[in-house]
């Protein structure tokens, strides 16, 4: 069974930084994309940032330049770096990740539990 868990979340303020952080468990053959999500009351679901498997990132236009995502394939784990943190990236994020458990069987995507994050003076 395979888990994701996240954790970093909490309540900060304006321009400061926080990192989330998620790692995957479980019968892992392997990890293609990883990404982080998140979603704000009201709104729908939207891609913050994914990070390939070679390392190749692609973010949301609003998060450029402030967010990072990177990841560890060794530890199976990845990462947001946010900085110059606004109200507006206030939401819960949630980890997601393409996982095959069983080569040429199973490619699955999976999602942890999500973190809330809270931007607010």
């Amino acid at each position: 069974q395979v888990q994701l868990v996240e954790s970093g979340g909490g309540l900060v303020q304006p321009g400061v930084s926080l990192r989330l952080s998620c790692a995957a468990s479980g019968n892992i053959f392997v990890i293609s994309d990883m990404a982080w999500y998140r979603q704000a009351p009201g709104k729908k679901r939207e891609l913050v940032a994914r990070i390939t498997l070679g390392g190749s990132t692609n973010y949301l236009d609003s998060v450029k330049g402030r967010f990072t995502i990177s990841r560890d394939n060794a530890k199976k784990t990845v990462h947001l770096q946010m900085n110059s943190l606004q109200a507006e990236d206030t939401a819960v994020y949630y980890c997601n990740a393409r996982i095959t458990t069983v080569p040429g069987i199973s490619t699955i995507d999976y999602w942890g539990q999500g973190t809330q994050v809270t931007v607010s003076s």
